[in-house]
This record gives C-alpha cells, sequence and structure tokens, in this order.
C-alpha cells in the first residue's frame, strides 16, 4: 500500500469533512497540472502556424463567438481560427488529463468509466463551448494591455472558473469507491 492510499484511508477514518478536504487538496494537485497544460500548451499548438491562420476569420454557426470578423465589427482585435484551434485544443487535453487522474488518484473511484466518461464529456464540452467564448474575449481585452501574455492570462481566468465547477461535478460523478483489494481476495 502506498503513502498516498495510507494518507487516503487516514482522512476517510477521520469522517467525511475531512476526507472532503483531503480529496479537494489532492483536486487542487491535478487541476495545477490541468492548469499547466491548458496555460502553455497553446503556445507549442500555434508555433507551426502562419500569421495568416492564426487571424483567419471564422464562424462557429453564429453563436455569437468572437470570430475575426466580429471582432473587427466591434472595434477589437482580431483572434483568429488558429488562436482558437490552439486555445481549445490545450483545454481539451487539459480536461482529459483531469478526468482519468482525478478518477483514479482523487477519488480513488471505482465507477465504470463507460457510463461516467460520457456525462464528464457533455459537462466539459459545454464548459469548453463557454472558454471558447470568453477567452478569445479576453484575450481581445488584455492583447493591447499585456501583450502576448494575454493568451496565458485568459487560459488562467478560464481554468478558474472550471476548477470551481469541476469539483462538486467530480465528486458526484466518481462516488462510488473502489473495492479494497483485500475485499476482493476474500471474496
Amino acid at each position: 500500500m502506498g503513502k498516498l492510499d495510507k494518507i487516503d484511508q487516514a482522512a476517510a477514518q477521520k469522517g467525511k469533512g475531512v476526507e472532503t478536504l483531503w480529496q479537494f487538496i489532492k483536486f487542487i494537485v491535478v487541476s495545477l497540472g490541468a492548469f499547466v497544460i491548458q496555460t502553455c500548451l497553446p503556445y507549442l499548438i500555434k508555433l507551426p502556424m502562419t500569421q495568416e491562420f492564426l487571424q483567419r476569420p471564422y464562424d462557429i454557426a453564429n453563436l455569437g463567438i468572437y470570430t475575426s470578423a466580429a471582432a473587427e465589427k466591434a472595434g477589437m482585435a482580431t483572434t483568429g481560427l488558429g488562436l482558437f484551434i490552439a486555445l481549445t485544443a490545450s483545454n481539451i487535453l487539459a480536461q482529459i488529463f483531469s478526468f482519468f487522474v482525478n478518477k483514479e488518484k482523487t477519488f480513488n473511484s471505482g465507477a465504470n468509466t463507460k457510463v461516467v466518461f460520457p456525462i464528464y464529456i457533455v459537462f466539459t464540452i459545454a464548459l469548453i463551448a463557454f472558454s471558447a467564448w470568453l477567452q478569445p474575449k479576453l484575450v481581445d481585452v488584455l492583447m493591447p494591455k499585456i501583450g502576448e501574455g494575454s493568451i496565458a492570462l485568459s487560459g488562467a481566468i478560464c481554468g478558474a472558473i472550471q476548477f470551481f465547477l469541476y469539483f462538486p461535478v467530480d465528486k458526484i460523478l466518481f462516488h462510488k469507491k473502489k473495492e479494497e483489494k483485500t475485499e476482493e481476495a476474500q471474496a
């Protein structure tokens, strides 16, 4: 049994409140990993993209998402298709990382992945759509003030919003605990 398992058991023995606090602490650590992915990865993803592609106008079913063309009409700086792809792809990868690490390590869950992953995906798509709408707006507002750092700061803001929404959802989805190996051996 590893140190993390021993701490998990000790926290569980002290009651639900302590166990939830310990899960929240682990959730914070996992979220920091996802934060690094979501904040830094767009820079790597956009490296091979041309400036023209980064600023290429796009339209997502007229959902009111600020595209380059819509931003220009509003008198804002442009954020194009390439940047949208870089920001959204890094967000997706960060959430996939979070799902599996939180399921296994934070909540020690035996929940059926085939059942909870689709639910998580639907919730994630909603949050990613929200971030895909918000993040380019934040980049447009912040770019004149802080330049390229606006990409990182906008990712951090969207990541913070997601952090506070994901913990309760994960707590519900991953409520089923893994059975202990000793219990399985006895069966």
